[in-house]
């Protein structure tokens, strides 16, 4: 037989944002103390209200089975602490080891026959340890047993606890609470004890009692019921989930009114309304038929009132009209100066110890931005309004509404902009300056807009990376990885082309020969400046400093691997062409990329790998360079780093040629020269195609290496024993390896 299971731990107001969090909690707890019994869960339903966590269990066994437990221990012969050890670790006696041959060698065993016990023993045992050990982000002690840090911590004061298996109640005591079946109804619409017969009337009983136990169906009421209100005023609701499930948490019995407040509030911003009534009073507002903020509310009362709900409504307009009124005096107050004033402000808040004060950053922010414009990082921007705005973009966090509310920086100095008369290209720019904030916000797509965005994003990479403050597994408290993502989504989605290892190396923040030193000196030292000459510090940290774009660059990419993978994008192909060297054109790299990815799909991307990896394997064992040795003297780590540079090109490309166009000693065998036929044609095609952009025509000319490379492995000895056939036959493989590195780093490619 079996039997369902109910725990409802009763208490004071749980807050609505750790309900959540309780009922995983109270799941795992559970599960814990019946698997460590060796009874299967099952299904298990687990309800949260603020004044209740509730689970039920159902299919319990009666009894759990009688087992059998095996514990190896040391060896015959072992020292008496560890047998000691063991035995204590086992709950036996010496005597009552087995001793058994394992593996030619005699072994201690404790065996212990468990016997069944009844479910509701060991459950009268797991409620107290359940409670015991439930973690809550914050906790409190209460009554006189507080004193002692031995007493029970909950979230508020336990108060009722109801443990019933079947209809029988299971028997325990938590700090002084003792378990029953009666619990409590409505806090204000039902008066004495709800006794509860079993699992299957709880919710039932509740409800009479005007408590709606299910957090998600309060949730559908909530969502429901707001939406209806604001129909019948001719309105609709702006929809909030993370509202709603606040609300729930807040009600047992949530009933959803709709009020007015005065229409003057609102030529306060909409977004200063919302957020009042949201973070203050947690109130949903409602738009007209124009999509316009409207003057009403919803507010989620927690009883139903005889007048329609009229005084709870009442009383929250007066909270509300009093809440609008400080956003209102706010707004007024900071539109008396202008973003400019109120920029001065800014040399009193620190951007960061070691890289000085937000008035210090904006300063670079418009050097940046009007760099942006006339370099063409950003195409068709007005270079002066771009410049402006980046000038007083960070000027609201100042404001007094932006001190009340952080989270409108930005959005406010966008509405301060347009009341003092700036144009709507600088308000926006200032307003969207921070965007995108997260994977699905939206990205600026005005010109100066983009320009603001990407300095400010681009000055706090480099800024942070500059003086180490780089974001580890667990911790990225300047939140870089976001604005990496931020970076590459402008790019990307804007079709902005330009070199991105040459444009950070070239912010302010990491150009000491600039009207910035002052900022490198903050990351570099107090006196630096002193113990090198000005010429002398460029000189020793140029390199230095382009390490830090280097970096900074790479990090970009590696955030675009991790967001183009929800797309669909393989990583490894990122770096196979990343890799080369040269390709920090993020449009271009990514339009590279997909080129690869299509091509490696098919037959010949799959066999060329293959005789790639071949080739590769046997240069690598022969530690054989070919004509790529020649780039390898020009002392750059990665053979091929410096293969698009324009001043290296021309020098590479002609002893390739050189060393290609040398006669053979001997006719080379048929398969032999198709190979080298098929490079003629290949390698120019493919060339030809990646200056055009033509990416997908450059797979094409690889392709077309894919049928000689194969029959040159089946009809070709590589290493043959004359000497000049051997040369010859490595140089054509480091020649196909170079080819096939025109339109990526093969060796990245995983398969």
């Amino acid at each position: 037989m079996s039997s369902d299971f109910l725990l409802e731990l009763r208490s004071e107001e749980i807050p609505a944002r750790m309900q959540a969090g309780a009922r995983v909690e109270l799941e795992k707890l559970f599960r814990r103390e019946l698997d460590a019994a060796g009874v299967e869960a099952g299904e298990l339903t687990v309800w949260s209200t603020p004044r209740r966590l509730a689970l039920i269990a159902r299919g319990l066994p009666e009894a759990t089975e009688a087992v059998t437990q095996e514990l190896k221990g040391p060896p015959v012969g072992a020292p008496d602490q560890a047998l000691d050890g063991f035995c204590r670790k086992a709950g036996v006696e010496r005597g009552e080891l087995e001793v058994r041959e394992v593996k030619g060698r005699e072994t201690y065993f404790a065996v212990k026959n468990i016997p069944g016990r009844a479910t509701k023993d060991l459950l009268a045992e797991a409620i107290p340890a359940i409670i015991r050990d439930f973690s809550w982000p914050k906790s409190m002690r209460w009554g006189a047993a507080s004193i002692s840090t031995e007493s029970l911590r909950w979230v508020r004061p336990l108060s009722g606890i109801v443990a019933l298996l079947g209809d029988g109640v299971v028997e325990c005591e938590v700090h002084g609470v003792t378990s029953g079946s009666v619990t409590l109804g409505h806090r204000f619409h039902h008066s004495g004890d709800i006794t509860i017969g079993n699992a299957d009337d709880y919710a039932m009983k509740l409800r009479a009692g005007h408590v709606i136990v299910d957090h998600e169906e309060r949730q559908d009421l909530i969502r429901s019921g707001a939406a209806k209100v604001a129909s019948e005023a001719g309105l609709k609701l702006v929809e909030d989930e993370g509202l709603v499930v606040e609300n729930a948490g807040l009600t047992e019995w949530p009933v959803p009114l709709l009020g007015r407040f005065e229409e003057d509030f609102l030529e306060v911003p909409p977004e200063t309304i919302q957020l009042t009534a949201r973070v203050n009073q947690k109130y949903f507002v409602c738009v007209d038929a124009q999509g316009e903020l409207a003057n009403a509310f919803i507010c989620t009362a927690n009883i139903e009132a005889g007048d329609g709900g009229a005084r709870v409504v009442d009383g929250n307009r007066k909270v509300l009209a009093a809440r609008l009124s400080d956003a209102r005096f706010f707004w007024d107050v900071d539109r008396k100066k202008t973003l400019a004033e109120h920029a001065k402000g800014l040399e009193r808040i620190t951007f960061h110890e070691k890289l000085g004060t937000v008035a210090d950053k904006r300063m670079r922010l418009a050097n940046m931005a009007r760099e942006f414009c006339e370099e063409r990082v950003v195409p068709n921007a007005d270079a002066d309004r771009a410049e402006y705005a980046a000038l007083v973009c960070k000027a609201d966090l100042v404001t007094e509404m932006v001190g009340e509310f952080p989270e409108l920086q930005g959005l406010m100095g966008g509405y301060y902009a347009r009341a003092e008369g700036l144009s709507d290209v600088e308000a926006n720019a200032i307003r969207d300056h921070y965007k995108p904030v997260g994977q699905s916000d939206e990205v600026p797509s005005a010109p100066e807009s983009i320009a603001v965005s990407l300095a400010d994003k681009l000055d706090n990479l480099a800024a942070f990376f500059g003086i180490e403050e780089k974001p580890t597994g667990s911790k990225d408290p300047f939140a870089l990885r976001r604005a990496a993502i931020g970076v590459s989504r402008l790019i990307l989605e804007n079709g902005l082309r330009f070199s991105l290892f040459k444009t950070v190396r070239e912010l302010p923040i990491l150009s000491p020969a600039t009207d910035s030193f002052a900022i490198f000196e903050r990351i570099y030292g107090e006196g630096f400046k002193d113990r090198l000459s000005r010429e002398q510090t460029v000189e020793v940290d140029n390199q230095n400093l382009s390490t830090v774009a280097s970096e900074v660059v790479q990090f970009i990419v590696d955030r675009l691997k991790v967001q183009q993978r929800e797309a669909g994008v393989r990583h490894d192909l990122i770096d196979a062409v990343f890799a080369l060297g040269g390709e920090d054109d993020l449009v271009r790299l990514l339009a590279r990329v997909k080129a690869l990815q299509s091509f490696m799909e098919t037959e010949d991307g799959a066999n060329l790998l293959a005789g790639y990896k071949r080739a590769a394997n046997i240069l690598k064992k022969e530690d054989w360079h070919g004509a790529e040795g020649e780039i390898a003297r020009t002392g750059e780590e990665d053979p091929l780093a410096l293969v698009d540079d324009p001043d290296m090109k021309a020098v590479i490309d002609a002893k390739m040629s050189e060393r290609h166009a040398k006669e053979l000693s001997y006719t080379p065998e048929p398969a032999e020269k198709a190979l080298m036929d098929a490079l003629d044609t290949s390698e120019p095609a493919a060339s030809r195609a990646i200056e055009a952009e033509d990416f997908g025509a450059a797979m094409a000319a690889l392709a077309g290496l894919r049928g000689p490379i194969d029959r040159f492995f089946e009809e070709v000895t590589v290493n043959a024993d004359e000497e000049n056939k051997r040369a010859h036959r490595l140089d054509l493989l480091a020649r196909f390896r170079a080819a096939v590195h025109k339109v990526a780093d093969f060796s990245r490619i995983e398969g």
